[in-house]
């Protein structure tokens, strides 16, 4: 996969990368949910967002957490594919909620065992 953050949603979009059309939408919620990890401890301090395709995973998660690395790219996706392209099952719709809604919840569980092993040092 790409280290591209804008590219690799859109891969998992089903999106090429040559097709630019709705890469505005993208950004803008790739953006905001940018914003949520930051709000529950995951990637820089004072929050990051991408303006192109330029923006690596690397550039927003350290070496140091790249365990987290695989469950924010996947959160990253079912948050864009759920404000972008929505489900139109209500089924559907709430399973990827509830998914959703564990990943936060893993990943928040995540940055404070990071934030104790900080400290405990």
């Amino acid at each position: 996969m790409t280290d591209s953050i804008l590219n690799s949603v859109k891969k998992m979009l089903g999106i090429t990368e040559e097709y630019e059309h709705f890469d505005t939408d993208i950004i803008i919620h790739i953006n905001s949910t940018f914003s949520i990890l930051t709000q529950i401890g995951i990637g820089p301090d004072e929050g990051f967002t991408i303006q192109d395709s330029s923006a690596t995973w690397s550039d927003f998660i350290p070496e140091d957490s790249h365990h987290l690395l695989e469950m924010v790219r996947t959160y990253m996706f079912m948050k864009v594919k759920s404000m972008f392209d929505p489900p139109t099952s209500s089924s559907v719709s709430e399973a990827y909620n509830r998914l959703i809604s564990e990943m936060e919840w893993r990943l928040m569980v995540a940055a404070d065992t990071e934030v104790e092993a900080v400290n405990d040092t």
